[in-house]
């Protein structure tokens, strides 16, 4: 028998609506019967679609409140009978089996209920879907002769099929299976992510899947030769570079979307107004002000050639006042992201020349909320998976271990420079003054290397400015160079066996240093 079988009957049983009483229309226009049951019949009812009630046919009612539906020999048999095979086709005369060639099913909407504020278990456990994952994977395993549709975007494709040959082809339904098990693949998931977060173990789990679903090709990837696309988490709320609106400016490149991604994470562990410039994924400039140009002009003046052709990043509604200082002579940025933007800085960031046609605005919304609250990062034949290092410092641990201590007003400049170094490249060192980045020295396999590249980018405001580590010092040579460069305070983990020594070097040159306890590296 041919694989291109005449669609006649269907049965539909949808949670999701949309789009189905056209959809249904259609079919009945074809000559299809329809099959369907409960608040899904009434539906159709309601909208003048006659059809066959599944207990009618089956001759076995609805019970249970509705957990017990569609399954039923009549049904499953309809969905499962191999066409080319004597021995299924017997059984289904033999039965008064009707074949059905179409399954339109999309399931109760377990997600959505258990993202809702205050939802019981009971409820979250009515809302597991039983009967419907069972169809759509006999559908989905049949579809040598059966059609299935999970989702209303899929519906005309199917019609448009059947009006023009009285089927669907097979090419249509090998991509309707492979996606319809893409979805009940999903909502396992979620059910057994739901559970297990209620379980509240702590523990990784033994098997994970991560679920992502694809928002956009890219025009490539990091180069030009690889391929690429941009995947986003469903139902996840927090603001982020992927849920972000592009309100203006060409397609984000792969690399692009990286170094928003990083200027967000830093631009939201503040709770100043905040400016971040990024360049090749580390932080090349970095302030906090009363106000957000302030913060702005500081950021930009951190290394103000590397941020040539950077990445911007904030935590407040870009205003004017700050537009008019990203626009000035001999500044060109790649990407901007914030919270918002102000008409009056969008006319400005969009129409001077130079900008109009290369800045790309990224409208994030409200980012207090942190992403995620777990690392992954992939290995050839594997992952690390972690917690995310988003905690914040814990001050009641923190020490001063040299005999002069540290002065009132350096602190600020302390608590900037340990929260900046986490989002540097490890060996990471920073260098911090009034709120800003003066100097970085990142990615090195030297400490002292990224100590000397921190300085140097600093000039002459490394004088007076504090040093963060990431990690602690081995040897006491990175503060010789510290104090030569007159740095005033330093903050780092602690925790060598050379503390002494260095705590001794510290206390030569007069400086201050805060053990924090906790270090935070960046591979």
């Amino acid at each position: 028998m041919s694989e291109n079988q005449r669609i006649r009957r269907a049965l539909i049983s949808c949670s999701d609506k949309l789009g189905l009483v056209d959809f249904a229309a259609g079919l009945v226009a074809c000559g299809v019967q329809i099959y369907s049951t409960g608040g899904t019949r009434k539906h159709l009812a309601d909208h003048g679609i006659e059809t066959i009630d599944v207990a009618e046919y089956t001759g076995f009612p609805e019970m249970m409140d509705g957990r017990v539906k569609t399954l039923h020999p009549k049904i499953f048999g309809g969905i499962l009978g191999r066409r080319n095979n004597v021995d299924d086709l017997n059984s289904m005369q033999d039965e008064s089996i009707q074949g059905i060639e179409l399954v339109v099913v999309n399931l109760y909407p377990f997600e959505a209920t258990v993202a809702r504020p205050g939802v019981s278990r009971e409820e979250a456990i009515e809302q597991i879907d039983i009967g419907g994952p069972s169809l759509i994977r006999a559908a989905a395993k049949n579809h040598q002769w059966v059609t299935v549709a999970t989702r209303p975007e899929q519906y005309s494709a199917i019609l448009s099929d059947i009006e023009d040959q009285g089927c669907t082809l097979p090419s249509l339904r090998r991509r309707l299976a492979s996606e319809a098990f893409e979805m009940t693949c999903n909502y396992d998931q979620a059910i057994s992510d739901y559970f297990r977060s209620e379980a509240g173990s702590g523990e990784f789990p033994a098997n994970l899947t991560v679920r992502l679903e694809r928002k956009s090709q890219l025009r490539y990837g990091e180069n030009p030769h690889q391929k690429a696309a941009v995947y986003r988490i469903p139902r996840d709320s927090a603001a982020s570079v992927v849920s972000a609106r592009h309100i203006h400016g060409k397609e984000l490149s792969f690399n692009n979307i990286l170094d928003l991604d990083s200027a967000l994470a830093i631009a939201r562990s503040f709770s100043q107004p905040a400016a971040v410039v990024i360049k090749h994924n580390n932080p090349c400039g970095t302030a906090t002000c009363a106000k957000l140009s302030l913060a702005t002009r500081k950021a930009l003046d951190g290394d103000p050639v590397s941020a040539f052709g950077s990445v911007l990043g904030f935590n407040r509604t870009v205003d004017s006042e700050a537009a008019e200082v990203l626009v000035e002579p001999g500044r060109f940025i790649e990407a901007i992201i914030a919270p918002d933007f102000e008409a009056g800085a969008v006319g400005i960031l969009t129409t001077r020349p130079k900008w109009r046609d290369s800045v790309r605005l990224m409208q994030v919304g409200h980012i207090s909320q942190a992403s995620s609250e777990m690392s992954i990062r992939f290995l050839a034949g594997g992952a690390l998976v972690q917690e995310a290092d988003n905690l914040p410092a814990f001050h009641s641990q923190w020490r001063t271990v040299t005999d002069v201590t540290v002065s009132d007003a350096l602190w600020d400049d302390i608590h900037f420079a340990w929260e900046m170094v986490r989002h540097v490249k490890s060996n990471a060192i920073v260098l911090g003054r009034d709120t800003g980045l003066v100097g970085v020295g990142a990615g090195q396999m030297s400490r002292v290397d990224s100590v000397e590249i921190a300085i140097r980018k600093a000039g002459d405001r490394a004088a007076g400015s504090v040093l963060a580590s990431d990690a602690f010092f081995p040897f006491p040579d990175s503060i010789e160079a510290a104090a030569e460069a007159g740095i005033v305070a330093i903050i780092q983990p602690g925790g060598s066996r050379r503390d002494d020594e260095v705590i001794a070097a510290c206390n030569q040159h007069r400086i201050p240093m805060v053990f924090t306890g906790a270090r935070h590296f960046k591979h």
